[in-house]
C-alpha cells in the first residue's frame, strides 16, 4: 500500500522553479532513498511534504488523504515526522526536554514514557548524556538527538533529511544500522543522502533528482548496477 504519493509536484522559490514536476511513491515498509547532487531539490521535496512549503502545483496524499498545503503541525498528527538537515537541535536544552519536545502533541503519558525507554534503548549514548544541554553534544550525538525527537511523534513515516552530514565514517555507520532498524520496527522512511553508496546500500527503491526534475527510478540494487548512477554519484565504481 502506497503510504505517501506525490504526483506531478511544482514548487517555487521566488522565481527559481525548485521542482519540476516531480512524481513518486513511498509503500509501506519501505526505505525509499532521494539521491542528487546539491541543490537538485531533494530538501524542497521533503519539506514540501512535511508543510513547510506550499506547492505551486500538483498533490501530496499520504496514507490516501491528500495532505499539500496543510500547515505542518496537522501534518505531523498525521503520522509525518522530518528530522531536519542540520539535526537542528536546541541547544541549551537538555538531551532529555529536547526528545520531549517530539512529543508535544500527544497526550497519552504512559505511552510516552513508553516511548522515552524505546529512545535510549535504541541510542543509549543519549540516556548517558539526558541532563547534559544539547549543544555540548557531538555532531553525531546530535544527529542521534534529532532522530530520537522525531521518534516520540510516534511516526509512521520518517523524513530524514541528509543525516551523515557532517559525521565521521564510524558514526555514519551507527546512524544508518539505527536507520535499518527503525525501519524494520515498522515505521515507513523517506531518505534524503548525498551519501548515494550508503543510502542505496540500505534502501529498498531510490529515485535520482536532478535540477528538480526524476531522471531515474528503480530498485536500489537496479540504480547500484546503473552506469548512469556510478558515473555521477557513486564514484564510478
Amino acid at each position: 500500500m502506497s503510504v505517501l504519493s506525490i504526483q506531478d509536484l511544482n514548487v517555487y522559490y521566488g522565481s527559481i522553479h525548485a521542482l519540476k514536476g516531480v512524481s513518486l511513491e513511498v509503500n509501506e515498509g519501505e526505505i525509499v532513498t532521494l539521491i542528487g547532487a546539491n541543490g537538485a531539490g531533494k530538501s524542497t521535496l521533503l519539506k514540501t511534504v512535511s508543510g513547510l512549503l506550499k506547492p505551486k502545483q500538483g498533490t501530496i496524499s499520504y496514507a490516501g488523504s491528500p495532505i499539500q498545503g496543510k500547515p505542518a503541525q496537522s501534518i505531523v498528527k498525521m503520522g509525518v515526522s522530518q528530522v531536519p538537515e542540520g539535526r537542528r537541535v536546541f541547544a541549551e536544552m537538555s538531551v532529555e526536554e529536547n526528545i520531549e519536545l517530539g512529543a508535544f502533541l500527544r497526550k497519552d503519558k504512559a505511552e510516552i514514557s513508553k516511548d522515552f525507554k524505546k529512545v535510549y534503548d535504541i541510542f543509549p549514548r543519549l540516556y548517558e548524556r539526558r541532563k547534559q544541554s544539547a549543544g555540548t553534544l557531538s555532531g553525531g550525538e546530535q544527529q542521534m538527538l534529532a532522530m530520537g525527537r522525531a521518534i516520540m511523534a510516534r511516526p509512521k513515516l520518517l523524513l530524514l533529511d541528509e543525516p551523515s552530514m557532517g559525521l565521521a565514517p564510524l558514526m555514519v555507520k551507527t546512524i544508518f544500522e539505527t536507520v535499518k532498524d527503525i525501519n524494520e520496527a515498522g515505521t515507513t522512511i523517506l531518505l534524503v543522502e548525498q551519501n548515494a553508496h550508503l543510502a542505496l546500500s540500505i534502501a529498498d527503491r531510490g529515485y535520482v533528482i536532478e535540477t528538480g526534475r526524476v531522471i531515474l527510478s528503480g530498485s536500489a540494487a537496479e540504480l547500484q548496477s546503473s552506469d548512469e548512477v556510478k558515473d555521477a554519484y557513486l564514484g564510478g565504481h
